[in-house]
């Protein structure tokens, strides 16, 4: 196992190292047209004009954004909590011999839930793209992710394993596909502050929640 571990950490080292390599040679600094108007303003505006930490103050003083940040906080918090613990949870039941195979499966599951999620993010770019529809549409994943994780919730101890990749699947395709809803409508109702910055705490809030989240279901599993 340690060795398996080892080729992967090496791989994931290597591929890293390429993409920061390709990144650094063929990226520019900046395209020729501005990818929102948020940027087409901050190009407008002098450097020294613009002020990172006004930016922030800018974002904490609206309503609206203090509670998406809170919102995709917890939403992404749980799934992270969720995927990081989801070895113990599948396991949890058995017993002796029976946890071995039940790892495997466990690492299944969670290649379902990326795959979903990938699969999900792409659709929902392409549904927000199509319709512009980001509150109704972020009230919609919302709903179905928290009956996702009702239904992943109360199916881990039937004791059917394909039943686990369905409803893994389902809160994977929902939970992973809200992300780039949530830098979306982030970017929205933000106009005219930088991106950069609503989606930078976006994150760290997501990571806060997940670290919370983490440690309160760990303790409880354990």
């Amino acid at each position: 196992l340690g060795h398996n571990i080892s080729i992967m950490f090496y791989g994931t080292a290597a591929i890293s190292t390429a993409l920061f390599l390709l990144t650094f040679v063929v990226f520019k600094e900046k395209p020729l047209l501005p990818p929102s108007q948020a940027q087409a303003v901050l190009q407008r505006t002098a450097p020294q004009d613009y002020s990172y930490k006004q930016s922030m103050l800018n974002l904490f003083k609206s309503v609206p954004f203090l509670l998406l940040l809170i919102s995709y906080g917890i939403m992404t918090g749980s799934f992270y909590s969720v995927s990081t613990l989801l070895n113990q949870m599948i396991t949890f039941p058995y017993k002796g011999e029976e946890v071995k195979g039940e790892e495997v499966n466990a690492g299944r599951i969670g290649l379902t839930l990326v795959i979903a999620g990938m699969v999900g993010s792409i659709i929902c770019g392409l549904w927000l793209d199509y319709s512009k529809t980001y509150k109704q549409t972020t009230l919609i994943v919302y709903i179905l992710s928290f009956i996702g994780m009702l239904v992943f919730t109360f199916t881990l101890d039937l004791g059917y394993i394909f039943v686990l990749f369905i409803t893994g699947g389902v809160l994977g395709f929902f939970m992973t596909g809200y992300l780039p809803l949530g830098f979306e409508f982030a970017v929205e109702i933000t106009y005219p502050e930088s991106e950069g910055t609503s989606s930078g705490l976006l994150n760290a809030s997501a990571q806060i929640f997940g670290i919370i989240f983490t440690l309160v279901q760990g303790t409880l599993t354990t």
